[in-house]
């Protein structure tokens, strides 16, 4: 037996290194962060649920944590490899380290974060990117300042506009006057006010509801727009119309108009100003710029049409029909620029690494993306909702950057490829308290993948495997690893090809990139919004890591739902692969503060670490749903203890996976649905539920 299988694996511990790491994990973790993937887990809690799969129950995981270990001989399979956390963690403690992934865009995303990546031949091609079309880019991001003089653009301000139903003059779907505002407005009041008027932008205060214009002298409330959740007021026949009813008028998606800009002028000093006919002009000649060099085959552009789907739906109902209508001209043109300059380096590894960093530089220069304000990083990317949400007042920040801005290409060169590289040479810890901040507890990446996908055996010590197919067919040998840690998609959440098919339109013009496909979606992803079809592809890559996994060997996962058939499926799934779930171990999972938790009325908080065994023999009973109940109960309140405040839904998710431990048949499915009717109050509680441990909120 192991640690992570009993009730004295430290959740409490990894659930507090957890909370420290969720506020910066692409600080503490930066390896994992070179790209953008969805879903991305704590490497502390991966750490953490390793050592647990290794350790006699007696062991101390607080004290091994912070050790150096040399875990060899031992081989750790991650079928749902995503942004490759298993992988890494287990390199770091020893570990033969192997990952598969059904999307190509994540297994790129690891092969460059786990590969050769030399700072030198880095720094040497980027000084190479930014004395050629480095200058050319900047050059597209010229303006001038209040006094005339010329300047760098941080940001050109642009608002959606659709034509009125009644009038058919367009309409600009403000939502409000106020275009900027600082993270912290309590310290910073300030506010950047548009006059719905003149068009001047003028600074004013966070919450007055009267401003009046300096250069026209109108009067308005800032707080009220002329776009309201689905509806717009057009301001001259003040009519109110739905703004999908408008969009569905025009046969393109809808336009954009560029009003203001944020300049660093040669000072040093930012200014939001208008708009002014020269950056009119200048856009103008991008555009014509743009169509000619596309039309003589000087630039690629993406060609791949979006597909209906659950995540693109919404982006289709404005009209965005291919992968380029997600940028304007100016970026396309910037973008395509880069991107032409990254393969023309000749050093392999160094030009696979910046087209990696290129990929990622998209999710924060398109038309989806928006202005976060001052204070904090200024772009918000466009997957912060984790759907394709159209944006009504994007934001076009300057595509190379400066070094005051951010999104661009030369700030995420240094803030992920360049901080990835110093995590490879020195893995550090999270702060553990009084062992301090930055503890180095692993010797450095090896920077070598091994180049073939094994079918047999013996496995390169501390090797890490990297491979892209469906891993209910992995091709390893049969009882060929130690043990299966990963974090399988939720049914219904992020469809995560539908949304890597963004960055997929611009790799596969790259000299690697895969163009025969339109698409990163299969019929084999692990994804689906039928419960039952989850369930059966789940089991089938279950079932393979059962055929691969030693008898002796544990599968451990992470997972959270809300509903109760999303743990029916997970364990209609354990059950047909012939695994038992064991015990489940309930940890800290993501900030409560992103944007789709904060947005919850009970939002989740914590995962539940799933632990499973090969099922031996054929058992009648496993623990009884009276003993589950009290189990759960005391978890709670030792992560109550603890100081983590529970959601109602947090206690619903501990409750559901330690029901997983009495699943030994098919009739036993139906516990999930009596406990979350019992936690609705809709029937009578057929669990004891002592309070305040269940059903309460912590808070």
């Amino acid at each position: 037996m192991r640690l992570i299988e009993t009730d004295a694996f430290p959740f409490e511990f990894i659930s507090g290194l957890a909370e420290r790491e969720s506020w910066r994990k692409e600080v503490h973790r930066p390896i994992y962060h070179v790209h953008k993937w969805w879903a991305k887990r704590l490497g502390s809690v991966f750490r953490g649920i390793l050592l647990g799969c290794t350790l006699d129950p007696e062991s101390d995981l607080t004290a091994e944590f912070y050790k150096f270990h040399g875990l060899s001989g031992l081989t750790v399979f991650d079928p749902f490899m995503g942004s490759g956390t298993t992988v890494g963690e287990a390199h770091k403690l020893g570990f033969t380290a192997l990952g598969r992934d059904i999307n190509p865009i994540a297994v790129e995303s690891v092969r460059t974060a786990f590969g050769p990546l030399n700072r030198g031949a880095l720094n040497d091609a980027f000084a190479t990117l930014s004395g050629g079309v480095g200058e050319r880019i900047r050059g597209l991001y010229c303006s001038r300042d209040s006094l005339g003089r010329r300047c760098d653009v941080l940001y050109f301000f642009w608002v959606m506009r659709v034509p009125c139903l009644k009038c058919g003059k367009p309409v600009d779907l403000f939502p409000s006057w106020i275009i900027g505002s600082n993270a912290y407005p309590d310290r910073k009041p300030t506010v950047q006010i548009l006059c719905p008027a003149c068009g001047d932008i003028f600074p004013g205060v966070h919450g007055q509801d009267s401003a009046t214009c300096r250069s026209c002298g109108l009067q308005f409330d800032p707080e009220q727009g002329i776009a309201g959740g689905s509806k717009a007021a057009c301001p001259r026949c003040h009519q109110t119309f739905a703004v999908l009813k408008a969009v569905a008028a025009s046969p393109f998606r809808p336009e954009f108009r560029l009003y203001g800009k944020l300049v660093l002028t040669c000072d040093g000093i930012k200014e939001y100003l208008p708009a002014r006919e020269w950056d009119h002009e200048a856009y103008r000649d991008c555009t014509a710029r743009l169509r000619d060099e596309t039309q003589h085959g000087a630039i690629l552009l993406p060609t791949l049409d979006l597909k209906d789907g659950y995540n693109t739906r919404q982006a289709l109902g404005y009209k965005f029909r291919v992968w380029r209508d997600f940028f304007n001209d100016r970026q396309l043109l910037a973008l395509a620029w880069l991107q032409a300059g990254i393969c023309r380096i000749e050093d392999a590894p160094a030009r696979d690494a910046l087209c990696t960093l290129f990929s990622g530089v998209l999710e924060f220069n398109n038309l989806f993306a928006s202005y976060k304000g001052e204070g904090t990083g200024a772009v918000r990317h466009m997957f912060s909702h984790h759907i394709l949400k159209p944006e009504r007042t994007p934001l076009e920040a300057n595509v190379w950057g400066t070094p005051k801005s951010s999104g661009s290409f030369s700030n995420l060169f240094r803030s992920r490829l360049l901080r990835a590289i110093e995590y490879r040479h020195a893995p550090t810890e999270v702060n553990g308290g009084s062992r301090g901040n930055g503890c180095q507890c692993a010797p450095p990446f090896s920077g070598q993948l091994e180049g073939e996908w094994p079918s047999r055996g013996p496995f390169v010590d501390r090797g890490i495997y990297l491979s892209c197919g469906d891993s209910a067919d992995t091709r390893l040998p049969s009882a060929s690893v130690d043990l299966v840690v990963t974090d399988p998609p939720f049914f219904d959440n992020v469809h995560y090809s539908e949304l890597a098919d963004f960055f997929y339109a611009w790799w596969q013009l790259t000299p690697g990139g895969d163009c025969h496909r339109s698409t990163t979606r299969s019929s084999a992803e692990v994804q689906d919004t039928d419960p039952a079809s989850f369930a059966i592809k789940l089991e089938g890559v279950l079932r393979e890591c059962g055929r691969i996994l030693k008898d002796d060997g544990l599968l451990v996962f992470t997972y959270h739902h809300s509903r109760d058939e999303g743990w029916r499926a997970v364990a209609e799934a354990v059950l047909g692969a012939g695994f038992v779930v064991v015990n489940s171990q309930p940890v800290k999972a993501e900030m409560s503060v992103a944007t789709p938790k904060a947005q919850a009325k009970e939002p989740i908080q914590l995962d539940i670490v799933v632990v499973c065994r090969k099922r031996k023999a054929p058992e009648a009973h496993g623990p009884s749903l009276q003993e589950a109940t009290e189990a759960a109960t005391r978890k709670i309140a030792r992560l109550h203890a603890h100081g983590l405040r529970l959601s109602q839904n947090d206690q619903r998710v501990v409750l559901f996976g330690q029901l997983l431990t009495t699943i030994r048949s098919a009739e036993q499915l139906d516990c999930f649905t009596t406990a979350d009717r019992a936690f609705e109050g809709v029937a009578a509680p057929v669990l004891s539920l002592p309070e305040p441990q269940l059903g309460f909120d912590f808070r």
